[in-house]
């Protein structure tokens, strides 16, 4: 069989890039070495954990937040068996999705390993042994990312007791107590559902923040808010181990700036420091793809060292987000067949499915000032908005930071409920170059949360209205 085009790995990077360049009129596979396809982040990663963050607030809400609204429950009860069954139906739903949408764009799907054998040959190894080669013009390395460990630490993931993020998904039953170790977005996602659902939830992390890269008052300010929902933290703390034990586990960590140090004992330990390129036998190092620190090396135009052969999403250089790898896919579709193809990489949002949830897109105060780029920041408090107040998700700020001289905005920050989905009018506004007066005046519905990105962006010259 031979093909236009043949895409090793079917997560959102791979199956879009698929699914575009068959839309542009090109013959083409997607291998999948999984039994179903959407990656990692439709399996065991995104659109599982989203699913039971929902759920914990849910019962959490009806836990504790319910009666103040008139809305009079008992105790909820957690049926553990059901909350389970609406994440693996959520995800049997996106998957099979998927599988809907590569049969209904004429790309065929493989189940197996595939290894690139040559520029124009894939090998693909199904699960019996049994291998099969197929002939392409172009390839396209989308393999994703594998959970990360510790450096210098052994650690025996046996996803029941000490788990990456897929078993994190999957517990057994809520422990009584939790030790994450990495305050990045992966560990205070999963650390919040848990926390919600009852267990005490401990966090140990090597930096002396939280959410290592994003904005530094919004960090701060989300710590304070996770403490005094009742998560802790051990930060500027290096993890020296991590045992199981005859129940549960436990982490040793020594203070960065000296000390004793100091064991913890949890029932379930979450190691989330991270993720790494997933390239494990794709043959690159035989068929000479150039590497860098793990991760595939790349032109502008997705290219790798080897002609023919391409790389998008988590294998190469930029964030590990699945929009991201999107748009790679699109744009390096379009390249292949001929079109023109780009990604903003200026203008990426990034979220935390908190809650609150975190949102922001462009740059940091901190990388402006490195930069030494001169700025004006409006702030505006959701504690001042009417729809805020009326829902009690009151929680949070936004932060509009724009250009001191052009007044073209350059990065927004949201913490607060549904920051998810506002920080979307910020990433459009910047992709046409907007200026923080250009969102100032474009009228926003009352009442809506939305009106604080309004009011903060009226800050940035300060004449909000409201605070």
């Amino acid at each position: 069989m031979s093909y236009d085009l043949i895409v090793i790995g079917a997560g959102p990077g791979g199956y879009v890039c698929a699914i575009r360049a068959a839309q542009l009129g090109l013959k083409v596979a997607v291998v999948e070495k999984r039994k179903t396809y959407g990656g990692t982040c439709l399996n065991i990663g995104c659109i599982p954990s989203k699913a039971l963050l929902h759920a914990s607030e849910v019962f959490e809400q009806a836990a504790h937040d319910n009666a103040a609204l008139g809305v009079v429950t008992g105790k909820p009860k957690l049926d553990h068996a059901a909350l389970m069954k609406h994440k693996d139906d959520t995800v049997a739903a996106n998957v099979n999705g998927v599988a809907f949408l590569l049969k209904k764009n004429k790309v065929d799907g493989i189940i197996g390993e595939g290894t690139i054998v040559s520029a124009g040959k894939v090998r693909v190894t199904a699960a019996d042994g049994k291998t099969q080669e197929l002939a392409t013009k172009a390839i396209v390395i989308a393999t994703g990312s594998d959970a990360g460990g510790i450096p210098g630490v052994d650690i025996d993931f046996d996803e029941k007791v000490i788990v990456t993020s897929t078993g994190a998904l999957s517990l057994d039953k809520v422990p009584d107590r939790m030790i994450v170790v990495g305050a990045g977005v992966i560990g205070l996602e999963l650390g919040s559902v848990w926390r919600r659902l009852g267990a005490q939830v401990t966090v140990v992390e090597y930096l002396d923040r939280i959410l290592p890269g994003m904005d530094g008052e919004v960090a701060k300010q989300f710590q304070r808010m996770l403490e005094k929902q009742g998560m802790a933290f051990h930060l500027a703390a290096k993890v020296t181990a991590v045992k199981k034990g005859r129940k549960g586990a436990s982490v040793t960590f020594s203070p960065n700036a000296g000390g004793e140090p100091k064991t913890l004992e949890g029932d379930v330990v979450l190691v989330a420091t991270g993720r790494r390129p997933y390239t494990d036998g794709l043959g690159l190092e035989a068929t000479g793809v150039a590497m860098e620190r793990g991760r595939v090396v790349i032109d502008d135009h997705f290219r790798t060292s080897v002609a023919g052969v391409y790389a998008i999403g988590d294998v190469v250089r930029g964030p590990m987000l699945a929009h991201k790898a999107e748009d790679e896919g699109v744009a390096c579709a379009e390249l292949i067949a001929g079109k023109a193809g780009h990604v903003n990489y200026g203008v990426i949002p990034g979220v935390v499915y908190t809650a609150p949830e975190i949102a922001s897109v462009g740059k940091t105060e901190d990388e402006l000032k490195a930069e030494g780029v001169a700025y004006k920041a409006g702030k505006f408090n959701f504690s001042a908005n009417g729809r805020a107040r009326a829902m009690r998700h009151t929680d949070g700020f936004v932060k509009v930071l724009a250009d001191a001289t052009s007044d073209r905005v350059l990065g927004v920050h949201i913490v607060g409920h549904g920051a998810g989905e506002m920080i979307h009018e910020a990433a459009v506004l910047m992709e046409f170059g907007g200026s923080s007066e250009d969102l100032a005046r474009t009228c926003h519905a009352h009442p809506t949360m939305s009106e604080a990105v309004k009011e903060a962006a009226m800050a940035v010259e300060k004449r909000a209205i409201h605070s």
